[in-house]
């Protein structure tokens, strides 16, 4: 049964349910019609042997000349549906009776089978002769001691019957050949989405993720909803093996910038050694300088090894990073002001509220102090390092639908739209060809900043358009004042 296809099961379990149902039915009809015939025909010698019995009383009939009008006698034994009347003595032996002409002895029910008959009771008796049934009711005598018999066969009955049962199972055996075609056909039909599925989920397995099933029938049947589940299914796995090659790619490019990255302050250490190796720098400065280069690239690769470590924690267990305690954003403002100003005092530096609104806001947050300040601190950077020197540049603080703000403006060259959508991937640097120095400038500051303020629940924005300079905006959840 398990090698069959499921269309052919479910015609079997179909086609046997039918046949079961068909068979029920015909033999319900054939019993229920058995029963009314049989009720029909008790009816009738019921009241017939009443009838006998009150016109008998005195004994029994004399004997009638049944071979005059033959017909006349026939007809009217036809009308009561009695074609044999016989009166019975005491002992059994037959006293008197009538039977249609065209019955001889050996199609009427034998004597001894009469005998017994005397409560009213309808019963069926075999004729005697063995083919054919009769039906026979016996009531006693009123005012002799005998017994009135009335008997009809059941020919006619059994007849009917046994064609309705023939009938049934002609009609039966057709209608179940037909609704067997009908079923495969319309299985086929119904299976269809269910082949479509099957051809959509091998492409799938060839590695075609882009397929999808195509809507087939209503969302509120079986097949509908089978599809949307599908398509939903496919859509989750597309998306994840498409993260999987973008995180791949990212990670071959990640790896490629560390190395790039860790490669360039190692070299610089390494030549230095190499020249003082082989006294290639015989005099003092000569040394100095190189201990110099030495400093400041090992002190390079210190910051980059420390902002790679850092991001690494917060990928794993960024709450973990935090030392929260209740703050204002208005003290990191304010600080980043003077620190612009230091940078470069040639800065027009403008402290307001959120949008240039005003005056700075309230921005209370429950957050790491120290953390924050990074996050500020790169931000503060970025706008150094990419804008003209003297370029204003504006910080707003407060509060933006119920969430804590910090916003660095700048007038700089801004970024282009698929700058933007990089701006925080680590190791990105909209300008390669800069000078750089400190690990900030190995692309990860901006990349830092996100992580950070996203381990306290909030996020780094940017908005920007080419030649129009750059906002970005730190938002965190606000506390309570």
């Amino acid at each position: 049964m398990r090698r069959l296809s499921l269309r052919s099961r479910l015609l079997l379990l179909t086609s046997g349910l039918l046949l079961a149902g068909l068979t029920l039915i015909s033999a319900v009809v054939a019993n229920n019609l058995e029963r009314y015939q049989l009720d029909r025909i008790d009816d009738q010698l019921e009241s017939l042997t009443a009838i006998l019995t009150s016109v008998s009383a005195g004994g029994p009939p004399q004997p009638v000349d049944t071979e005059a009008r033959p017909e006349l006698l026939d007809a009217a034994l036809d009308l009561i549906g009695a074609p044999y009347l016989v009166y019975l003595d005491a002992d059994g032996t037959v006293a008197g009776g009538l039977r249609t002409s065209g019955l001889d002895s050996g199609e009427l029910p034998a004597t001894d089978e009469l005998t017994g008959l005397s409560d009213g009771t309808p019963v069926s008796l075999p004729a005697a002769d063995g083919d054919g049934r009769w039906r026979a009711v016996g009531v006693t005598a009123a005012g002799w001691d005998g017994t009135v018999v009335a008997a009809a066969p059941l020919d006619t009955a059994d007849a009917t019957i046994d064609q309705l049962r023939v009938t049934s199972v002609v009609s039966g055996g057709v209608l179940l050949v037909l609704l067997t075609a009908i079923g495969w056909l319309a299985l086929g039909r119904g299976l269809r989405p269910l082949r479509r599925i099957e051809h959509t989920a091998a492409a799938i397995a060839g590695g075609d993720l882009t397929q999808r099933v195509p809507g087939l029938a209503a969302p509120t049947t079986e097949v509908g909803h089978l599809a949307a589940s599908l398509n939903t299914m496919l859509g989750q796995l597309e998306r994840a093996f498409a993260d999987r090659a973008e995180g791949e790619a990212r990670m071959r490019t990640f790896l490629s910038d560390v190395s790039h990255e860790l490669r360039t302050p190692l070299v610089g250490i390494k030549g230095s050694a190499e020249l003082y190796r082989m006294g290639a720098l015989p005099e003092r400065a000569d040394v100095d300088a190189a201990m110099l280069r030495i400093d400041r690239e090992a002190t390079r690769l210190a910051a980059l090894t420390e902002d790679l470590l850092l991001l690494a924690r917060l990928d794993e267990a960024p709450e973990g990073q935090l030392d929260r305690a209740p703050m204002d954003l208005r003290t990191l403002a304010g600080d980043a002001r003077h620190d612009l100003r230091a940078l470069d005092p040639s800065r027009t530096v403008e402290l307001t509220g959120p949008d240039g609104d005003g005056v700075p806001g309230p921005a209370p947050v429950d957050a790491d102090e120290d953390r924050l300040r990074q996050v500020v601190a790169n931000l503060v950077g970025n706008a150094v390092a990419h804008t003209p020197p003297g370029s204003a540049v504006r910080i707003g603080v407060g509060t933006v639908d119920g969430r804590a703000v910090l916003d660095v403006v700048d007038e700089g060259p801004g970024l282009t739209a698929e700058q933007a959508d990089r701006v925080f991937d680590r190791f990105y640097r909209a300008n390669r060809s800069r000078d750089r120095s400190g690990g900030a400038s190995a692309g990860l500051g901006l990349s830092i900043a996100r992580s950070l303020a996203r381990a306290h629940g909030g996020d780094v924005e940017v908005r920007t358009r080419l030649g129009a300079g750059a906002r970005f905006r730190l938002t965190l959840p606000a506390a309570e004042d």
